[in-house]
């Protein structure tokens, strides 16, 4: 009975290293010389909170659908308003809460609890926490891991388009230039100091992370709201990024946006301009920015907008506590020389 099974055993041994044999006898797969290539950009569009980045985003994520690319437009403001414009005010279900409620019912998200399409563009929303409820970067964070177990990675989009808040610093916001999530990224800004500085500090980010072996780029700029002073041009010029389009502040533009009407179809008023712009933003080249320094950011407007020639002037203890003050021996322990 042991001869019997030592027998087996040893056949199939030997049936298992034949296998192994055989496995290793297939040649592998020549190693790839040509150039990596990425069938999707990712970009990652952020400015001011207000600036206009989800009336931009809206616009140009239609007319690169209307020109026959499939575009795919999420939002990742905590305000949850990046598709308001596209879907004519209504709210797009968010992820946080979509994939919330469905933990708690013991169900998994599906790919239309959360994603929407009009005429070509897809879209969804991150969402975020309720005020004071948890933290906004980390909701990014959890979305983004929702979508990669829902296949983010293989879906077959020519764009995939971010909306984020640039006026957050906290670690989810700069999640796609840390860890290398987008190609490239466009600012979006105007001709007023706190939307350009802003843009200058995720022109910052990515040059620190650039140093630290990053990949990611700077596409450019796109004026929103320009009433033609010059201060965003001014910004671009010095920070090497290009212009990629300026948005004119027109009342047409402002009342449309307001009623929630798409402006950047073909055949309208508008059409020509977001036309430009989905041609740069397709070509743009990522650039490694110049960021500004506090100074030179101050020294693109005029010293009446600033008040940069106010010089400070330091407060005395006499200041703080009135005319009683009593100048007090230092309780800084200072050591003999040994």
């Amino acid at each position: 009975m042991n001869a019997i099974l030592n027998g087996e055993a040893t056949l199939r041994f030997q049936s298992h290293a034949e296998i192994l044999r055989g496995e290793a006898a297939i040649e592998p797969d020549p190693v790839a010389t040509g150039p990596a290539v990425k069938t999707t950009q990712i970009i990652a569009i952020y400015g001011k909170g207000g600036i206009g980045k989800s009336f931009t985003l809206a616009n140009l994520s239609y007319m690169l659908a209307q020109q026959g690319k499939k575009v795919l437009l999420i939002g990742c403001d905590p305000k949850s308003d990046t598709t308001s414009l596209l879907f004519g005010g209504k709210a797009c279900p968010t992820i946080i809460e979509t994939s919330s409620k469905k933990k708690l019912a013991g169900e998994t998200v599906a790919i239309g609890d959360v994603c929407f399409k009009r005429d070509g563009v897809y879209a969804m929303e991150l969402g975020g926490p309720e005020v004071g409820r948890g933290c906004g970067g980390r909701g990014i964070i959890h979305g983004f891991e929702t979508l990669e177990k829902l296949g983010f990675h293989d879906w077959g989009f020519d764009f995939v388009l971010l909306d984020f808040l640039g006026d957050v610093v906290c670690g989810g916001f700069g999640l796609p230039i840390a860890r290398d999530m987008c190609q490239k990224v466009i600012v979006v800004g105007s001709n007023d100091l706190q939307s350009l500085y802003v843009a200058n500090n995720v022109c910052s980010a990515v040059e620190y992370f650039r140093k630290l072996g990053g990949n990611v780029g700077v596409a450019g700029i796109v004026i929103n709201k320009d009433d033609g002073t010059g201060e965003a041009a001014a910004f671009a010029a010095q920070a090497g990024v290009p212009v990629l389009a300026a948005i004119p502040a027109h009342d047409d533009i402002r009342r449309k946006s307001a009623s929630y009407e798409i402006i950047g179809r073909p055949g309208t008023a508008w059409a020509s301009l977001f036309e430009g712009l989905a041609t740069q933003v397709a070509e743009a080249p990522p650039v490694r920015p110049r960021p500004l320094t506090q100074d030179q950011l101050l020294g693109l407007f005029s010293a009446e907008t600033t008040g940069r020639d106010f010089v400070m002037e330091p407060a005395t203890l006499a200041d703080m506590v009135g005319p009683s003050a009593i100048a007090r021996p230092s309780l800084e322990v200072v050591y003999d020389a040994a």
